[in-house]
């Protein structure tokens, strides 16, 4: 059934409202309480079992669904969500332990606390071991070894100015995460309140990317998009590619979606319906999937785009449509990056030893990265005349503020309305010479 709250106002004591749209997700109702829970069968040991999740109404709809779908998540990465948080109970009843005993308590410590309760229970897994590969000791082995509290002002801007020197990005994404642990410590009463976070003070808005770089040098932050005579020489020399590259650059320049969601593409999101063919991206795989107000992805197959992923739909018929070519591959995807190898390697600029054996033809175009592609659509679309609020939906971005909040129009006729423009553009393009 689709929740209702006043059916949840009267809710007797030792009866639950089972969720349809959220398989596991049920509202239990206690002589004091009503309760948001997650019933699932354990991937570990496969016996039933729930996790409580928050009281209604203090907890709404729609972050329990949230707050389902990450537990969901964990179920089917293996992991069950009952036994993690059992730990994660025990884990924080040892420090806590440790504490009033007088134990160190470090830095270290701190961060693995961080990592454990906090990013691997809202993160994605590749998102939890991208952070822990940040905060580990490669980039925080100064601090390490030192108390929280005694890590002063200078310790922390010595170690991100001299990560900011070589990578700017990186510097602020490990001031971002470690201001965050910081504040999980402070707020689980593992460190003294008077523990001054410093993470939080330091540099802030002074740690800007300078850009990519090509050749050893910074080329600055502007924001680089193919012009339309560019775009023409990239389709027109897609068939040098392997047909697996081939295939990536097509869908980004025919779809406007995000390399990631492109490599992760099954062949059970792809359909056929009244007004054509369809792919949907489940909101869990989205960049924007964490967000309470985010759904699925829908995005029309068109032109090249539909000729391409109909091809892969004979080729596999179930599963990942992009696999690598080495069966014993870590993923069970192609990985994106990729992507961009492909696309450095026909630089006429790139003189390397390790040069493929095979580069047999140049791509004649100022250096460029796939994700590049995107803004090329975007801007593409906005040259055609397409309206801001369309072009956007096209990207999968999820509209700020209140405008996000009110309008929840799918955009899915203009969509494809203004993808078939530009299919058409990109033909007329690859023809001129």
């Amino acid at each position: 059934m689709v929740f209702d709250a006043r059916k949840a106002k009267l809710l007797a004591p030792g009866s639950h409202i089972i969720v349809d749209d959220a398989p596991g997700l049920r509202l239990v109702a206690s002589n004091t309480r009503k309760t948001w829970t997650y019933r699932f069968k354990s991937p570990v040991d496969g016996r039933m079992r729930q996790v409580a999740i928050g009281q209604w109404p203090a907890m709404s709809y729609a972050a329990a669904l949230g707050a389902w779908d990450q537990l969901r998540q964990q179920r089917e990465e293996g992991r069950d969500p009952a036994q993690d948080k059992r730990a994660a109970g025990v884990a924080l009843k040892e420090h806590r332990v440790r504490s009033r005993l007088g134990g160190d308590y470090l830095v270290a410590n701190l961060i693995d606390d961080y990592l454990e309760g906090h990013v691997r229970r809202h993160r994605k897994e590749k998102g939890y071991k991208e952070t822990a590969r940040l905060m580990g000791p490669a980039y925080t082995a100064s601090i390490r070894a030192l108390p929280p509290a005694a890590v002063k002002r200078v310790h922390a801007f010595e170690l991100l100015e001299d990560l900011a020197g070589r990578a700017p990005v990186l510097a602020n994404n490990l001031r971002t995460e470690l201001g965050a642990a910081w504040d999980y410590a402070l707020d689980a009463g593992r460190i003294p309140e008077e523990t001054p976070n410093w993470w939080r003070q330091i540099l802030r808005g002074k740690l800007r990317s300078k850009g990519r770089i090509v050749d050893g040098e910074h080329q600055g932050r502007a924001l680089r998009h193919l012009s339309g005579e560019e775009a023409g020489t990239l389709i027109r020399f897609l068939p040098n590619f392997s047909q697996l590259i081939d295939d990536l650059l097509t869908l980004y320049l025919w779809t406007g979606a995000r390399g990631a969601e492109i490599v992760q593409m099954e062949a059970a999101e792809v359909s056929q319906e009244s007004d054509g063919w369809w792919w949907t991206v489940p909101k869990a795989k989205l960049k924007t999937g964490r967000h309470e107000l985010s759904v699925d992805f829908r995005v029309p197959l068109v032109g090249r785009a539909l000729q391409v992923v109909r091809r892969r739909i004979t080729l596999y018929q179930t599963g990942y449509l992009f696999r690598p070519i080495n069966p014993s591959a870590r993923s069970a995807h192609v990985e994106q990056k990729i992507i961009g190898v492909a696309t450095y390697w026909v630089r006429p600029e790139v003189v390397s030893d390790r040069l493929p054996a095979d580069r047999l033809k140049l791509l004649h175009i100022k250096p460029w990265a796939p994700h590049d592609l995107r803004r090329t659509v975007k801007t593409t679309l906005a040259s055609l005349g397409c309206p801001e609020e369309v072009s956007e939906a096209v990207l999968g971005h999820m509209p700020a503020g209140i405008i996000g909040v009110y309008n929840r129009h799918s955009y899915d006729t203009e969509r494809r309305v203004w993808l078939t423009r530009l299919a058409e553009h990109w033909e007329s393009l690859a023809l001129q010479e």
